[in-house]
């Protein structure tokens, strides 16, 4: 496969599940202040833009209808629910030929409904537009999963989405805890999820610290999960890389630095007990994030192409 169009499929996986994780966080948030009306708006705003990587000066105002406007409406910033899905729809553009026309019907579709934006805000409510994106982002997956052969575009695509996913859930989980989790903010989380019926399920009902963060970080069938993320990303690196024993650097450890990057922030992950993860969730958060940028820069690396920039010469001649 031409690196230009695994790159393409890598990154429409990401902004994908970028615009769809920053829809869920934001609306947590929105929700979070609308149940505790104490909640300092300023605060809690700074904390958020910190967490989603775009801090303010500390000069600056922070207010709500000022972090809908960075992270949800900003076309200028793929950090943003509306930049995320213009770059996807930018990036699958330039593969055509590679996605199915279903898929790129609905991220066109989608790319042309965000003209309506702001007023889709401003008649129905934010949480009313999140839910759109949510519903648009689940159907691009949905037609991903029917119409994709199981080749290697298919793997980068996955790949994508599960790296993004494993550092947007642990941005989700980091509002948690700069916000002094509790019984309800672990209700609220779960729900921002889609995660709340399968948890009662699993856990018969029981809503504890240790039993939500146990469901978020470490459930093997929960596909939202962390380790769940880390476990596909895992398995679609293995099968774009020769089968093991087939070469001489098959046959010692782990074949690339992103099998390596992963399989320690896994396994890391796997074997710590929940009470040790709770206990220190927020630097075990920091760590999955820059896990996450140091996996992408290893993808980019050995997958995708690299361009050097050009040194004009006076005097050159063709």
């Amino acid at each position: 496969m031409l690196s230009r169009i695994a790159e393409s499929l890598y990154w429409i996986g990401r902004y994908v599940e970028r615009a769809e994780d920053t829809a869920r966080i934001l609306d947590v948030h929105l929700h979070r202040m609308l149940q505790d009306p104490w909640t300092d708006e300023e605060q809690a705003c700074r904390s958020l833009l910190a967490v989603m990587g775009l801090p303010i000066g500390e000069h600056e105002s922070a207010s709500l209808p000022g972090v809908v406007e960075r992270l949800g409406l900003d076309l200028t910033s793929t950090s943003s629910v509306l930049g995320a899905l213009a770059a996807a729809r930018e990036n699958a553009r330039g593969a055509r030929e590679t996605v199915s026309a279903e898929m790129w019907e609905c991220l066109n579709t989608t790319w042309l409904g965000l003209a309506g934006s702001r007023r889709r805000i401003e008649e129905g409510g934010v949480h009313q537009f999140f839910t759109w994106v949510r519903e648009r982002c689940s159907v691009l997956a949905g037609l991903a999963d029917a119409t994709m052969s199981r080749d290697e575009g298919w793997l980068f695509l996955v790949l994508g989405r599960s790296v993004e996913r494993v550092d947007m859930t642990a941005r989700l989980l980091s509002t948690h805890t700069r916000a002094g989790g509790s019984i309800p903010n672990w209700l609220t989380l779960l729900r921002s999820c889609g995660a709340w019926e399968t948890y009662l399920r699993t856990y018969r009902g029981s809503l504890s610290d240790r039993h939500a963060a146990e469901f978020l970080l470490l459930d093997r069938l929960f596909p939202r999960s962390i380790l769940a993320a880390l476990v596909t990303a895992e398995s679609c690196l293995a099968e774009l890389e020769p089968v093991a024993g087939t070469t001489r650097t098959g046959r010692v450890g782990m074949g690339t630095d992103a099998q390596r990057i992963l399989g320690r922030a896994r396994t890391d992950l796997a074997y710590r007990s929940p009470d040790e993860l709770l206990a220190d969730l927020g630097p075990v958060l920091s760590g999955l994030e820059r896990t996450c940028s140091q996996v992408n820069d290893a993808v980019s690396a050995r997958y995708f192409r690299q361009t050097a920039a050009v040194h004009w010469q006076a005097g050159a001649v063709a």
